[in-house]
């Protein structure tokens, strides 16, 4: 139906214009972040002036990912002298457009009913009848497996660009973001496990919906307070998933110059580092969905919030949504500057390190914090039955 185009399209590009938002502001949120931790006054030379004046727009060193994105565009490109042109070419894409599409299955927002959105007026609501649609791109019951799914495949980006390019550093990052995505998304899955086990759905949208909920009388039903040790697990493998400090052996600009994407340059390269921004975002947003009740707050639903002891608090419809996607997107970020915080805070593994930190103590960590799990669950499920 057109309506339903409609709103899926609505979506779209609300999804596109946020991640796209995200990686410009998070290039000066690392730049200024990293300033400030450091006592330095970071960026603050790139700006806008006034057409027939001169007042100069500074705003803190915002317009320097303007500045960058206008520099990656305008550069030469240069290629090897030898290299496989179709895979070259392929693989920013095959590492950028794996990123964007896990987005599709996370839940940005509760339900949205348009005709009660706009009840005032008659030609909408007309329009749209009793329709209502879930503010999530792909509404699938196997979202959790589709994210999995997704983020396994930007790791064969990065080995066409290693491969591609001919040169021996692109071939060794590419062999290290192979084995390090192996090894952490292991990890990652086993955290991932005992919220389904609790949960019992692999559906994003059930997962954060049952995390409007009470625990204890008191505590909101977040994934955090089921499962404390996997969340840190999770966040863990997730930034090692990413390959930014202390996990950027594949990149490792001291000892691999560039790593797997040493061989590119323009806007190519930009879709690399822009991509590892954009996934900044991206775990942010996973971690939020599973972790710390998506787009509520604490004891809200699509209705309003229902306080321990019974109280509720009815809401509008608007102001639902509107507190919905502003609740999202503040979590996004704060996690995001965490993430940030993380990366220029530790100093990075050697490589054998990096891996032995995986199967030697992330492995066995989650495979005890699972075991547990199942234990607690049989005996909960079991003495209520």
């Amino acid at each position: 139906m057109m309506q339903d185009l409609v709103i899926r399209g609505i979506y779209i590009a609300y999804a596109i214009g946020m991640l796209m938002t995200f990686g410009l502001i998070l290039t000066w949120v690392e730049r200024k972040q990293a300033a400030v931790m450091s006592d330095r006054i970071g960026a603050n030379r790139a700006y806008l002036r006034i057409p027939f004046t001169q007042i100069k727009l500074v705003w803190w060193g915002l317009f320097h990912g303007l500045a960058d994105g206008m520099k990656m565009l305008l550069k030469e490109d240069f290629r090897p002298v030898s290299y496989d042109r179709v895979a070259y070419a392929l693989g920013p894409w095959v590492v950028f457009s794996p990123v964007l599409l896990v987005f599709a299955v996370i839940p940005f927002g509760g339900t949205l009913v348009p005709a009660v959105l706009f009840d005032g007026s008659p030609a909408i609501v007309e329009w749209f009848g009793d329709r209502s649609y879930p503010m999530q791109i792909a509404s699938l019951d196997a979202g959790l497996l589709v994210v999995f799914a997704f983020s396994g495949i930007t790791v064969i980006g990065s080995m066409l660009a290693g491969w591609s390019s001919n040169n021996k550093f692109s071939m060794l990052g590419a062999i290290r973001s192979a084995s390090q995505m192996i090894s952490y998304e292991v990890v990652m899955g086993l955290t991932v496990i005992g919220l389904i086990l609790i949960y019992g759905s692999v559906d994003l949208g059930s997962i954060v919906e049952q995390q409007s909920g009470v625990l204890l009388g008191f505590l909101p039903a977040w994934g955090i307070f089921y499962q404390p040790f996997a969340a840190i697990l999770f966040m863990t493998a997730a930034q090692a998933e990413n390959r930014r400090i202390p996990f950027d052996l594949p990149e490792a600009e001291s000892e691999l110059i560039a790593g797997y994407f040493t061989e590119y340059s323009a806007m190519k390269m930009g879709l690399f580092m822009f991509a590892e921004f954009i996934e900044i975002a991206i775990i942010a947003a996973l971690f939020t969905t599973l972790f710390l009740g998506g787009y509520n707050l604490p004891f809200m639903s699509d209705a309003g919030f229902t306080l321990p002891g019974g109280h509720f608090i009815a809401l509008s419809h608007g102001t639902v949504v509107l507190t919905q996607l502003l609740v999202f997107l503040v979590k996004v970020f704060l996690l995001c500057s965490f993430q940030i915080l993380v990366r220029w805070s530790l100093p990075r593994f050697r490589y054998d390190q990096l891996l032995r930190f995986a199967w030697k103590f992330l492995l066995p960590l989650a495979l005890a914090n699972l075991v547990v799990t199942v234990v607690a669950v049989w005996a909960i499920r079991g003495a209520g039955a």
